[in-house]
């Protein structure tokens, strides 16, 4: 009975870790019981057909206590993946925030909790719908799958694959930020030389007072036509984390 207990604690820890720093949980989202009860129906799956190699009526309580910190360590930095990519979603939304002039317009963000501008919470909660319908929370599932297969429950073994998984999550965020913000980067281009020429050619237009709304009119068109590609783009996003983790 011990030994089937600490196998779930294993599991159970791992499982909480990931799911606790993961942006989809993490936050006042979801209420803590919601968010409770889904954690504790993963872990009892994964409790069942986790493969484990360690005889845990063998271990000591210091062998014990140090599994349990490993595990909470593979369930952080995992989760620390998924924070990595959600941070390009990020790094979109403040880059064409400040292209629209609102980067001073700072609301209360529902998803982490925190002070955050009014758009960037709008590309984040659109970035969610296009996640969760491109099945982006199974590829979460799918990691955690993974993770038990490349480091099963109770046992230490090398992070090599794990490391890589967050170098290549580090690596691609700042090129998918831009990626994803590259379109609307572009327009604004276009419409700052048009503001400029139309400075020189009518020096007495007041460019400033006319290019503000012009240029958060502008954003929020373009957010509206480009949405397709952007669920493109997020459907591509879930497809390559279920890749991080290789077998």
């Amino acid at each position: 009975m011990i030994t089937k207990l600490l196998g779930f604690i294993l599991v159970l820890t791992r499982v909480s870790a990931f799911f606790l720093v993961t942006p989809l949980f993490s936050g006042d989202i979801l209420p803590a019981r919601i968010k409770a009860a889904i954690i504790l129906l993963i872990s009892i799956f994964f409790a069942s057909v986790a493969p484990s190699l360690i005889d845990f009526s063998q271990i000591s309580e210091l062998e014990a206590f140090f599994l349990i910190c490993s595990e909470m360590i593979y369930g952080l930095a995992m989760g620390l993946i998924t924070i990595l990519i959600y941070s390009a979603v990020k790094v979109a939304g403040q880059m064409i925030e400040r292209e629209m002039g609102l980067a001073m317009s700072e609301i209360l963000d529902p998803i982490t909790g925190e002070s955050a501008e009014s758009l960037s919470i709008l590309i984040d909660m659109l970035f969610i719908l296009f996640f969760l319908s491109a099945n982006g929370h199974q590829m979460l599932l799918l990691i955690l799958s993974k993770s038990y297969q490349v480091f099963p429950a109770g046992e230490v073994t090398s992070v090599l694959a794990l490391v890589e998984g967050i170098i290549k999550a580090g690596s691609v965020m700042l090129i998918a930020g831009l990626r994803l913000a590259a379109p609307m980067l572009c327009v604004f281009l276009v419409l700052l030389v048009v503001l400029a020429v139309f400075s020189r050619l009518m020096p007495d237009m007041d460019i400033l007072f006319i290019s503000m709304p012009l240029r958060v009119g502008m954003g929020l068109l373009m957010l509206g036509i480009f949405l397709p590609f952007i669920n493109q783009f997020v459907s591509e996003f879930a497809d390559w984390m279920g890749k991080l983790i290789p077998l």
